[in-house]
């Protein structure tokens, strides 16, 4: 087929495409760096003062500037009014903004640990840093869901301030503290500008603690570890002698005692471990009949652990997405504070526990009345078969119990001061 003059690939339309991409290619090298100048003043200059506005600084300005030009083309005096007035005001709004705020803060708040009920107490204090004196400043703290204000009084150059505040803890739970921001604007709130002096902390409210009376595992406890029943060739609790067999490690023969038996004799050990418990927390809400069972759960299992490590034992705790193995004092109660509600089979948490504390000596399965028998069974499972185990329900609506059919313990308490006699029951 003959091309015509006007095709796509003809040679005027190959020039002209050419020249297109050369125009293109110019416009960017011109612009391009104007562009960029442009960005970095706005950014330094102009961005800082537009993220002052408030959504109420927003709307006086742009009716200031539509009106004044509406006015102005259409001669309407009453409209030119409202748009100075809206102008004027912004200008009188912005005085308040003149000046830097130099501040050096400091916060403490004590305890950082407390448990469900005790009070946090804190200071607050603040320093102007300026060469000028601070008009007025508002130093806000938030904790948690709420927070604390304050309005500091008019600070002459290296003068400070500080405020005492008490925040009650009602519930268990991780609270964010901070940081503490300055707050700095005009009374009809027109401008406003913050700046964060402090990094943000966490402070941990620990749930309520049963006490317990020393745990009986079946275990001793050694410097080496606890002594099971299980025959192992390569341990430190020396057991018996037998013969030897082939394949045995020719390190464990006992060479004494076999010139005086005239045949090959070899030592035999115990398993030994360090006692180990492992408390699963069932985190699905629809276990349970309130939130506060939920709460006295995660109490139960607290409960343990602390008895556990006051006996000495190794502790895993697994409660949802929480969860910690080989904890300590302090770190298995944080743990039990960050715990909250999920949507998680009580199957899968004990799985999740069983792999990370394979070593588990006993494990407690804490749960509602309305986890079935057969999942805790398979909840269970996931741990060895010379693993004690034992599962309590928290149900507020009935009597201590003690279920012993089957292979697993279970234990029902309504509250909290019910766990030590139960487990009288349950693992005495």
């Amino acid at each position: 087929m003959a091309r015509h003059r006007g095709d796509a690939d003809s040679p005027t339309a190959v020039d002209f495409s050419r020249q297109i991409a050369q125009v293109r290619t110019r416009t960017l090298e011109t612009v391009g760096p104007w562009l960029a100048r442009a960005g970095a003043l706005w950014r330094r200059y102009a961005a800082p003062v537009t993220a002052t506005f408030t959504g109420i600084g927003w709307a006086l300005l742009v009716v200031g500037i539509v009106g004044w030009f509406v006015a102005d083309r259409l001669d309407w005096v009453e409209l030119a009014v409202i748009a100075s007035a809206c102008l004027l005001l912004l200008a009188i709004a912005a005085l308040f903004m003149i000046g830097t705020t130099r501040l050096e803060v400091g916060t403490v708040v004590e305890p950082p640990r407390v448990t469900v009920g005790e009070a946090l107490t804190g200071e607050l204090s603040a320093r102007n840093l300026a060469k000028t004196p601070l008009v007025s400043a508002r130093l806000e703290f938030p904790i948690g869901t709420g927070g604390v204000s304050f309005d500091l009084p008019a600070l002459m150059p290296g003068k400070s301030h500080s405020e005492l505040f008490v925040v009650p803890t009602e519930r268990r739970g991780v609270i964010p503290v901070g940081p503490v921001s300055s707050v700095r604007g005009d009374p009809l709130g027109i401008f406003r500008r913050e700046l964060n002096w402090t990094e943000q902390r966490e402070v941990f409210v620990h749930p309520k603690i049963a006490a317990l009376e020393p745990m009986g595992a079946g275990l001793i406890r050694d410097l080496e570890g606890n002594s099971s029943q299980n025959v192992s060739m390569s341990d430190l609790a020396f057991h018996a002698l037998r013969e030897y067999v082939p394949g045995d490690d020719l390190r464990h023969v006992h060479w004494r005692s076999s010139a005086r038996h005239g045949q090959l004799l070899v030592r035999q050990f115990l398993d030994t471990r360090r006692s180990h418990l492992s408390v699963v927390v069932d985190s699905n809400p629809s276990a349970y009949l309130s939130e506060e069972d939920y709460e006295t759960a995660i109490s139960a299992g607290a409960s343990l652990l602390v008895r556990a490590l006051r006996d000495g034992y190794d502790v895993t705790f697994c409660s949802g997405g929480a969860a910690m193995s080989k904890a300590t004092g302090r770190s298995a109660l944080d743990v039990c504070s960050r715990a909250v509600p999920e949507a998680m089979s009580i199957v899968d948490v004990a799985g999740h526990a069983a792999q990370i504390a394979p070593d588990t000596s006993v494990v407690v399965l804490v749960t509602g009345p309305s986890a079935e028998y057969v999942a805790l069974q398979r909840s269970a499972s996931h741990f060895g078969v010379e693993t004690g185990r034992a599962a309590l329900r928290v149900d507020s609506t009935k009597e201590p119990a003690l279920r012993t059919s089957g292979d697993l313990p279970v234990m029902t308490i309504a509250a909290l001061d019910q766990l030590a006699l139960v487990l009288k029951w349950g693992l005495g």
